[in-house]
């Protein structure tokens, strides 16, 4: 593939510094009091994010700029905006609001450090590019905007879900996803069939459906899937860390392995034992007490046709054996 033109190269950084900017922006709308505003502008700055590092692929305009300069922009879009504007909607002139924006910018920018460092990580298993590390960056900071969402949908009231006690702990707790070591799966590493591409399409066409008509709930409930994926994305990670067999495979041909373990276990199978038979234990000649060797055992009798042979016992039967005299 011939290289881009310098033009062409600065499209992805381009796209980048919007994506910052309409973070920023986001802090500016929340100032104002136009809640509807801040969520737009944390969206737009997640597309953008999305394209950015595709675009550069694509016209192999990757370099080492446009990395540092990508999470500089996921620091201040998705961690130092949605920060700053939860605590301007809530917490303005608290204390304790004031140190958990710290936590969540923070555990955001740490998040990041992670993943440029787990980028130049050579060991890791082949399938550990279909999961992220935690929670990724644009979720975490839509995440962090799910009360200011159910707000603006059905306004604000004296309900649970809208008091400072529970932002501040879904805050935290968004915060601690983002520095976890929970497995989530990497949209990157999706491959659609030729066959899900016509279904794939009407459902994107829905779903712009639903977010041009009730955006905040369209975006609310994909939040909440998001979320109710993480035990999927657990199970699916702790599967292929136990079948190597399909790391390097087809998609198709990790579910065919993954159909035989389950058919397996649905049967009661399990791996042969490895023990030696009692009858291979007796032909072993084993050395007797005086030095010689003893003569081994002779097989057991194969049971008949008719039926196994069985030895009754004049004890078990009630008889008692006659005595020789």
């Amino acid at each position: 593939m011939a290289p881009a033109s310098p033009g062409v190269r600065l499209l992805p950084n381009a796209i980048t510094v919007l994506a910052m900017c309409a973070g920023l922006s986001a802090v500016h709308f929340a100032m104002r009091d136009q809640w509807a505003a801040v969520i737009a502008a944390i969206g737009v700055a997640a597309i953008l994010d999305s394209l950015d590092g595709r675009i550069a692929r694509l016209l192999d305009a990757t370099s080492k700029m446009g990395a540092e300069l990508d999470s500089l922009a996921d620091a201040i879009s998705f961690g130092v905006a949605p920060a700053l504007v939860i605590y301007v909607w809530k917490f303005e002139d608290n204390r304790l609001g004031w140190g958990i924006a710290l936590i969540f910018a923070v555990c955001m920018i740490l998040r990041l450090a992670r993943f440029n460092t787990l980028l130049d990580d050579t060991e890791q298993p082949p399938y550990a590019k279909e999961f992220f590390v935690g929670v990724p960056a644009p979720a975490g900071g839509l995440l962090a905007l799910l009360p200011m969402m159910l707000t603006i949908e059905y306004g604000s009231r004296d309900v649970w879900w809208q008091s400072r006690p529970f932002i501040a702990l879904w805050t935290v707790a968004v915060a601690v996803l983002l520095i976890s070591r929970i497995p989530t799966l990497s949209v990157k590493s999706v491959k659609v069939s030729p066959r899900a591409v016509a279904p794939m399409l009407v459902g994107v066409g829905l779903l712009a459906a639903a977010v041009i008509t009730y955006p905040m709930i369209a975006l609310a409930i994909a939040l909440v899937l998001y979320l109710a994926h993480i035990p999927f994305a657990v199970r699916r990670k702790h599967w292929l860390a136990n079948h190597p067999e399909a790391w390097d495979v087809p998609s198709k041909e990790r579910r065919a392995i993954k159909r035989e373990h389950g058919t397996q276990r649905r049967i009661g199978l399990r791996p042969p034992l490895h023990r030696v038979a009692g009858a291979a234990k007796r032909a072993v000649r084993l050395p007797s007490r005086n030095g010689g060797q003893q003569a081994a055992a002779p097989p057991a009798p194969e049971p008949s046709v008719a039926g196994p042979v069985r030895r009754r016992s004049w004890r078990r039967t009630g008889l008692r054996r006659e005595q020789s005299r």
